[in-house]
């Protein structure tokens, strides 16, 4: 039988870290490269095509956008990187569907193979959900555009269409409401909070970005409350 070496504690934070600045340097190479095709192609298909856009109202709609879409990415970094580290983040911001596919993979994941947040195995299983993810929707994706035509009927069905928009809502349900067990003496006021103010304001629905910094701001601080009463649930 062959000798498996048993790495110390030192070994092991020496090799974590020579991970960390690959992930970090091969990471930041393609999350340029991916940016700039993004703005290139459709520019490059604009002056192609002779079809580009007047620049000043360009800008005029993409300020616009910014102002919603730019709050949201600083939500989502503050609290998607923590839970993902550093691999599974640049593959996910990159290749997209965070909250609706690679979260919840990355959750499950982590729950399956009972790692902690911020440990190496976190680390590596979070990137190898996150990257099995990706290539599952590919496949899955391409499956569709093969299907799109013979299902379409199917798939435009009015009856159906509730199903679709609660996909999401129930995905996150299902997967939150484990976490919302654990700690219910301080996700108990979050939880009633943000309910109730949907229900009386429906248009925060839509205002994630908003919605989240308030409600998560207001989830650290009864947790840092009933972290200071030892009164948190292990």
């Amino acid at each position: 039988m062959e000798n498996k070496k048993i790495l110390s504690e030192q070994e092991k934070q020496a090799w974590f870290a020579r991970y960390n600045e690959g992930v970090h340097r091969e990471g930041r190479i393609w999350t340029i490269v991916c940016l700039g095709f993004l703005l290139l192609i459709p520019f490059l298909m604009g002056m192609i095509l002779g079809a580009m856009p007047d620049m000043n109202r360009f800008l005029r709609g993409f300020i616009n956008v910014a102002i919603i879409y730019y709050p949201t990415s600083l939500v989502e970094y503050l609290i998607y990187v923590p839970m993902l580290g550093s691999g599974a983040s640049y593959l996910s911001f990159i290749t997209g569907n965070l909250s609706n596919l690679k979260i919840p993979c990355a959750i499950n994941a982590r729950e399956m193979a009972q790692a902690r947040v911020g440990t190496p195995e976190n680390e590596i299983i979070s990137t190898l959900s996150v990257a099995t993810s990706s290539l599952v929707t590919v496949v899955v994706l391409a499956v569709g555009v093969l299907l799109l035509v013979p299902l379409q009927g199917v798939l435009t069905n009015p009856m159906l269409t509730p199903a679709f928009d609660n996909v999401v809502p129930a995905l996150f349900g299902a997967l939150g409401f484990k976490y919302f067990l654990k700690g219910r003496k301080f996700a108990a006021i979050p939880l009633v909070l943000s309910s109730a103010v949907c229900i009386l304001m429906p248009s925060m629905i839509r205002q994630t970005s908003v919605l989240l910094i308030i409600i998560g701001a207001l989830t650290i601080g009864v947790s840092f409350v009933f972290y200071k009463k030892g009164a948190l649930e292990e």
